[in-house]
């Protein structure tokens, strides 16, 4: 089955997110827009995750759950899970790695976590686009070790990216590399690539996806979660350039 995908996604959890793209809104707008397979990737935190699997169930999208997180070298990279509560896990890890920069909302944006209904359960005191204390092999070595997937992000354009922080892409454990167009303009090392939206308002849902095909293995496994296994070897059927 080939699936239309979407693997960075930011809500009103993100402080350069918009509040109007809580989890529900964010799983109406993709599938008004046809997109069947989705992760929340919020800034350093997914604590958006439990509303966007709901609203997900509802809309009958399937989904990743996760976070960018942002690393001693000043790189996004996207941690994928294929379940609510071991992204939480990372989630509350790395929070405890970012230093003690507060958030200001009127100056840099507000931090909210919600619902399922879009109530506001809280608001994250620490600003979340900061390192946490944490290199890219480490933050790796980790998601790897709790069964998710890494996947360095945007990593052509100039802020935030392996290519903008190192110079080139190193040779890594990366699942798949993000790229904001195919062909890439970088050096990709013949990994395999993805686009996305990197979506933080409404109008950008969607703006960019890709086809996963996962030939004639089945994604969603009986307990109804996404299949890790599947899912990596589906990756390795995209183009490497």
């Amino acid at each position: 089955m080939v699936y239309c995908s979407d693997f960075h996604i930011h809500s009103c959890l993100s402080p350069c997110g918009s509040l109007e793209l809580p989890p529900s809104e964010i799983a109406r707008l993709l599938a008004a827009r046809g997109v069947e397979l989705a992760a929340l990737t919020d800034h350093n935190s997914a604590l958006n995750c439990p509303a966007f699997a709901s609203a997900c169930r509802k809309y009958g999208i399937t989904a990743l759950f996760g976070m960018e997180a942002q690393t001693q070298e000043e790189c996004h990279i996207l941690c994928l899970f294929n379940n609510v509560d071991t992204a939480l896990e990372l989630s509350g890890e790395i929070y405890g790695l970012l230093p003690p920069v507060m958030n200001n909302p009127e100056k840099t944006g507000d931090q909210v976590y919600v619902d399922e209904e879009d109530n506001i359960l809280g608001e994250v005191e620490k600003y979340l686009v900061t390192g946490a204390d944490l290199d890219i092999y480490g933050l790796a070595d980790k998601v790897h070790g709790m069964g998710g997937l890494v996947i360095p992000a945007h990593v052509d354009r100039p802020a935030f990216s392996l290519t903008s922080q190192l110079g080139f892409v190193p040779n890594g454990p990366w699942d798949a590399l993000e790229v904001v167009r195919i062909p890439s303009s970088v050096d990709t090392k013949g990994f395999p690539l993805t686009v996305s939206s990197d979506a933080h308002f409404p109008e950008h849902i969607a703006r960019r996806t890709f086809e996963l095909d996962t030939a004639d293995e089945n994604l969603v496994s009986p307990d109804g979660l996404v299949d890790m296994g599947v899912l990596k070897r589906a990756l390795e059927r995209r183009p490497v350039s």
